[in-house]
């Protein structure tokens, strides 16, 4: 039972336009490929011991919680760019034009039973929902900068897919031409039996091509720090 996937109308969002030109404009982001080959490749059961070729798999998983209140926090921080901003980025959502975003698949997700429910993450009519905060949940397609303290640049990534299923919420996001690495990022909160809330992070990257390449030992000290800060994002007070 599949309930994730990339997005089955991203071929006509693979424009030609440079992706130097687009990474300079923003607003022509939602125009360019992701810069990697494995397309929701953090959905594989064996992401660990079988990664893409040339890439370096990590996973982390920690308990934030119980109960409903904290698994409706945690879920709609993951899908609101919540944990990016407070891991310490500044998040700049860029908006696309419909086409980018209306072939866009929403998975669908099934109760206990393997019955049909409604996604939670989109409205009757299609809709985009909004936190209580009035924070958009993302979707399909969505597009982000993120801009870290102390540094001149922004890094651009893209909503590749959400997770929606009644205990295990999620969005996957991977990296645009411009960002420092290459690869995908799984932000995955479950409920389980006993109403504890977990969060895992999952992910594949190698160093983007050019000189990032000199400077991946850096790299990956700054992803484990950033990779400690996600997994606390979600522990601390509610609201």
């Amino acid at each position: 039972m599949t309930t994730a996937s990339a997005p089955p109308g991203d071929a006509h969002r693979r424009s030609t336009a440079p992706a130097s030109a687009a990474v300079r404009d923003p607003a022509q982001l939602w125009r360019v490929p992701v810069n990697y080959g494995a397309v929701g490749a953090t959905q594989a059961a064996d992401l660990l011991t079988y990664p893409p070729r040339g890439y370096r798999p990590l996973e982390k998983r920690i308990r934030v919680g119980h109960g409903e209140d904290r698994w409706e926090y945690a879920w709609m921080r993951v899908m609101s760019w919540g944990v990016q901003r407070g891991a310490g980025f500044h998040v700049t959502p860029i908006e696309a034009p419909p086409a980018a975003t209306e072939a866009s698949y929403i998975p669908v997700a099934f109760d206990a039973a393997g019955n049909p429910v409604q996604a939670a993450t989109v409205g009757g009519g299609g809709e985009a929902l909004y936190t209580p905060e009035g924070d958009a949940l993302v979707r399909p397609g969505d597009t982000g900068m993120l801009k870290a303290p102390l540094w001149p640049k922004a890094f651009p990534v893209r909503v590749v897919y959400i997770v929606d299923e009644p205990t295990r919420r999620g969005a996957a996001f991977g990296t645009l031409p411009g960002h420092p690495l290459a690869g995908e990022e799984l932000f995955l909160v479950e409920r389980r039996d006993d109403d504890s809330v977990w969060m895992t992070v999952r992910i594949f990257s190698r160093a983007a091509d050019g000189p990032w390449k000199l400077a991946l030992p850096a790299l990956r000290v700054v992803q484990w720090f950033l990779v400690r800060r996600y997994l606390h994002e979600l522990t601390g007070r509610i609201g």
